[in-house]
C-alpha cells in the first residue's frame, strides 16, 4: 500500500526539498525505496559512487518512515548472488544451465522467438505478469507495447492485493479512494496489522491519529499488535468480512444512522440493498463471524456516529471467495456514512492535470475491441478485465478527463489462473511467450502445480530479475534488473493518488543491470517497433511527462518534494460519480448488465471435509521479508532462518505439536513442510502459513527450484470454482482446510544434525 500524502494544507505546504547538507566526501539523494509497496521517502548517503546508507528523510511528514528492509537496502543489492549480465539457458528447460551473453543478443533472439509465436498463434500467445510492487514502475511501457502488438494479457500479483480492490471500488462510485489518515476520526483494520517493519508509514499514521484521539476498529482472527491497541477488537472468523459488513449496515440501517441527505440525493438502489441487509439480522452475523452481537453492535455505531472515519485498503479482503461482495459492501459503507471525497474520509483524488499519467503511457484506446475480447478470464471471470470495466469508460471519460485510468495498474487484467491454463494447453487459444519482470511468478499465484505445468509448456520465457528465482529458473533468460537506488523515479503511487514525488539516482547500476524503462526500450526495438518508445533516455521521458509542470525532471528533483494541486472535495457536486448513472451505484448496474449479482451477498463455507479438520490462511508476511524477496540477505535470514507456522496453543495441545517441530502442512491440492510456533494471538483451529518461502542457498532447477517445491505456500492455494470468487475469479486465501501430519523424518534430520 503506498503511502499517503497529509492532505493538512500547512503541512503539505512543507514538502520542499529538505536534506541535510552533504560532508565528509558524502553525497546526499532524496530517495524512494521500493524494496516493498509502500514507498517510503528517505535519503541515500553515498561515497566513491556506491551507497553506503539508507536513512528516514529530513522531511518532517516523512521523517521515521523507514523499516529495517530499506535500512539493508544497500547490502542487500550488493550481494554476491545478485545477477549482473544476460543469462541464456543452454541446456533443458529448468537444467540450471546458463551462459552469458550481451544484451544485444540476447534481444536479437528473444525478438525473433517472439515474432515467431505471435506469427504462429496470435499476438494474444504473448502473456506478461509483472508487479509494480517489485519494480516500482514499468512506465506504463509494458502495456502500451503489447496493446500495440495486440495482447491484452497482462497479469500481476495486484489481481489478489490492491489492483482488484481498485476495480471493484469502481462498480460503486467510480474511483479507488485513499482514506485520509490525517484527519480522520476513526479507523477501520480488516485483518490488515501494520507494523514498524511492514507497512511502516500506515503503521505512523495509525498511532499519530489514535494520539490526537481517532478511535480504531480492528477485525482480525488474531489478536494482532493493532488488535491489542483497539478501542474495538472483533475476532471474525477467517474469511468472513463480508458477513461482518452486512452485520455493520443492519445496525446503521435500522438505526437511522446513515448519511440520510446524501443517500437521498447521491445513490441509487438503497431499498433494494436494505432488503438485501435485512437477510443479515446480528444472530445470523454472529454465527457467521463467531463475533458477539452487541460488540458488532458497538462497533457498526462507533465507525457511523465517530466520524468521518476510513476503512483503509486491506489485502485481507482481496483474497476471499466473496472479495467481491466485501470490497462493495465496505464502499457501501463509505459511501451511506457520507465518508467519500471529504476531509477525514475517504478522498478521491484523480489525476494531477500537469503531468502525463502512466495510463495516458499506456494507450489502451489502440488495442482493438476483437484483442480486447480474447482477454483470458473475461468470460467468466471479468470484473478487473476489459470486458468488466467497460461500461466505465465514458463515466471515468466524463469525471476524470480519461476513459482508461488504469488504477494500481489492475483495472484492465487478465485473470491469473485463466492465463496459466492457456500456458498449459488448457485454454480457448494457447499463450507460448511468456515474460515475468520482478515477479517470481512460479510462487505468486494460487495453484502453484498448474504454474508449472504452464511454465514448462512455453516456446519462449524471459525473465528481468536482481536473483535466481524459482521463475527464473524456468526461464530461457536472465535479464539483469537494476534497483531503486539506481534509477530515478516518478511516482504517482500507481495512479491511487494526484501528488507525485520524484526519486533521485543514488548510484550507477552494476555489472549490466537495466531498468526496466531499458528493458520494453529494448523489447520495442527487438520486435521492430522502435517508435513505440521514442525517448532516447528514462530523463528524456521524464521531462516529456512534465513540460506541462513547467520543470524538468532534474529541476523537480531539485526543489519539490510532492508535486500536487490543493484538495478539493466534494467534487462529485460539479461532476456526479464516474458511473453510469453518476450516482454512488449501491446496487451495481455493471455487474447486473455481466450477469452477477447486482447487491453484495455472502456464500457460507463449503461442507467441511472430516479428512481436513484445520482452517489455514495465507499472505502474512514477515517484517524482513518482502513477498518472496530477501531470504538471501543473511540479516533478514537470521531473523527468521525457517518456515513457520502459527498455531494456537489449544490447537498444538490437540495435535500433540511442539514448538520448533517440522510439520507438513496438507490439503486437496498439495503439501509443504514448516516448523510450528505456538502462538497466543492465535485463535484454535486456524493455521497461518507464512508467503513466499523458498531458499537461494538450495539446489536450482524443474524437481527443486530452491526449496520452492517443499515450502512454498502456493501449493496449497486452491483456484477451484468453491474457492474463487466468482466475479474476479481470484482464489480464497483465507481459511482454506488442511491438515497438520508430523514431518518424522525431518526432525530425526534435526536431532541428527544436533547430536
Amino acid at each position: 500500500m503506498p503511502a499517503p500524502i497529509p492532505f493538512d494544507p500547512e503541512a503539505i505546504a512543507t514538502a520542499k526539498q529538505i536534506v541535510r547538507p552533504a560532508k565528509d566526501g558524502v553525497t546526499i539523494k532524496r530517495t524512494i525505496c521500493a524494496t516493498c509497496d509502500i514507498a517510503c521517502s528517505v535519503v541515500t548517503e553515498s561515497k566513491q559512487g556506491r551507497v553506503v546508507k539508507v536513512r528516514s528523510s529530513d522531511n518532517p511528514i516523512f521523517r521515521d518512515n523507514i523499516c529495517m528492509k530499506g535500512i539493508i537496502a544497500p547490502k542487500a543489492f550488493a550481494h554476491p548472488d545478485r545477477i549482473l549480465y544476460p543469462l541464456k539457458r543452454v541446456g533443458e528447460r529448468g537444467s540450471g544451465q546458463w551462459e552469458q551473453v550481451s544484451w544485444a543478443d540476447a534481444m536479437s533472439d528473444i525478438g525473433q522467438r517472439l515474432k515467431k509465436v505471435i506469427a504462429e498463434h496470435g499476438p494474444e500467445a504473448w502473456a506478461v505478469s509483472t508487479s509494480q510492487w517489485n519494480t516500482a514502475t514499468d512506465h506504463g511501457l509494458g502495456r502500451r507495447i503489447m496493446n500495440h502488438v495486440g495482447t491484452p494479457n497482462w497479469i500481476s500479483g495486484v489481481a489478489l492485493c490492491a489492483g482488484n480492490t481498485a476495480a471493484i471500488n469502481r462498480f460503486t462510485y467510480g474511483w479507488f479512494p485513499m482514506g485520509d489518515f490525517n484527519n480522520t476520526n476513526c479507523i477501520v483494520l480488516m485483518g490488515h496489522n501494520p507494523r514498524r517493519h511492514s507497512w511502516t508509514p500506515i503503521y505512523n499514521y495509525i498511532r499519530s491519529a489514535q494520539e490526537r484521539g481517532a478511535k480504531l476498529i480492528v477485525c482480525d482472527p488474531r489478536k494482532s499488535s493493532s488488535a491489542e491497541r483497539a478501542d474495538i477488537w472483533l475476532p471474525l472468523k477467517a474469511g468472513s468480512d463480508g458477513a461482518m459488513m452486512f452485520g455493520w449496515l443492519k445496525v446503521i440501517f435500522d438505526e437511522g444512522l446513515y448519511d440520510k441527505d446524501f443517500v437521498a440525493n447521491w445513490t441509487v438502489g438503497f431499498e433494494e440493498l436494505r432488503k438485501r441487509v435485512d437477510e443479515f439480522p446480528l444472530d445470523r452475523v454472529a454465527k457467521l463471524t463467531g463475533c458477539d452481537p452487541d460488540m458488532i453492535a458497538k462497533a457498526a455505531r462507533m465507525y457511523a456516529t465517530s466520524g468521518p472515519s476510513i476503512i483503509p485498503w486491506t489485502p485481507i479482503t482481496d483474497m476471499q471467495r466473496n472479495s467481491t461482495s466485501a470490497i462493495r459492501l465496505q464502499s457501501i459503507l463509505r459511501s451511506v456514512c457520507g465518508y467519500i471525497d471529504v476531509a477525514g474520509g475517504e478522498t478521491l483524488q484523480g489525476f494531477n492535470p500537469d503531468i502525463v499519467s502512466e495510463s495516458t503511457i499506456e494507450m489502451h484506446e489502440v488495442l482493438s475491441e476483437e484483442q480486447k475480447a480474447k482477454q483470458l478470464g473475461s468470460d467468466t471471470h471479468p470484473a478487473f478485465t476489459y470486458r468488466g470495466q467497460a461500461a466505465l469508460r465514458e463515466p471515468l471519460k466524463r469525471v476524470w478527463g480519461h476513459e482508461y485510468p488504469n488504477q494500481i495498474t489492475g483495472c484492465y487484467m487478465a485473470n491469473p489462473s485463466a492465463t496459466f491454463r492457456a500456458m498449459a494447453g488448457e485454454g480457448n487459444y494457447p499463450v507460448k511467450a511468456f515474460f515475468a519482470l520482478g515477479n517470481n511468478t512460479v510462487m505468486s499465484f494460487a495453484n502453484m502445480p498448474l504454474i508449472l505445468k504452464g511454465m514448462m509448456n512455453q516456446d519462449l520465457i524471459v525473465a528481468h530479475e536482481h536473483h535466481m528465482t524459482p521463475t527464473a529458473q524456468l526461464a530461457d533468460y536472465v535479464l539483469p534488473g537494476d534497483s531503486w537506488l539506481e534509477r530515478p523515479w516518478l511516482t504517482d503511487t500507481f495512479g491511487w493518488m494526484s501528488a507525485y514525488r520524484p526519486s533521485e539516482q543514488s548510484m550507477e547500476p552494476p555489472g549490466e543491470a537495466k531498468s526496466t524503462w531499458e528493458f520494453w526500450k529494448h523489447i520495442a526495438n527487438a520486435l521492430d517497433r522502435p517508435e513505440l518508445v521514442p525517448w532516447e533516455t528514462l530523463n528524456d521521458f521524464y521531462d516529456d511527462r512534465l513540460k506541462g509542470t513547467g520543470m524538468s525532471f532534474k529541476e523537480l528533483s531539485e526543489t519539490t518534494e510532492i508535486y500536487f494541486d490543493k484538495p478539493v472535495f466534494r467534487k462529485y457536486l460539479k461532476t456526479g460519480f464516474a458511473t453510469p448513472s453518476g450516482k454512488v451505484e449501491l446496487k451495481s448496474s455493471i455487474l447486473e448488465d455481466l450477469g452477477f449479482d447486482p447487491l453484495p451477498y455472502f456464500r457460507e463455507d463449503p461442507p467441511a471435509d472430516p479428512d481436513y479438520p484445520l482452517q489455514m490462511f495465507t499472505g502474512v508476511r514477515e517484517d524482513g521479508y518482502f513477498q518472496t524477496a530477501q531470504r538471501q540477505v543473511p540479516e533478514m535470514r537470521k531473523r527468521a532462518p525457517e518456515p513457520q507456522i502459527f498455531v494456537s496453543p489449544g490447537t498444538a495441545s490437540k495435535y500433540q505439536l511442539d514448538e520448533n517441530e517440522w510439520v507438513t502442512i496438507e490439503n486437496q491440492i498439495g503439501k509443504i513442510s514448516a516448523q510450528v510456533a505456538i502462538k497466543e494471538a492465535m485463535p484454535d483451529g486456524l493455521v497461518r502459513v507464512p508467503h513466499g518461502w523458498w531458499k537461494p542457498e538450495m539446489q536450482q532447477g524443474a524437481g527443486h527450484l530452491s526449496g520452492a517445491l517443499k515450502y512454498s505456500d502456493a501449493q496449497l492455494c486452491r483456484d477451484d470454482e468453491d474457492y474463487l470468487d466468482r466475479e474476479q475469479g481470484i482464489p480464497h486465501l483465507k481459511g482454506i482446510p488442511c491438515r497438520i501430519i508430523k514431518s518424522l523424518s525431518e526432525n530425526a534430520t534435526k536431532t541428527e544434525a544436533q547430536a
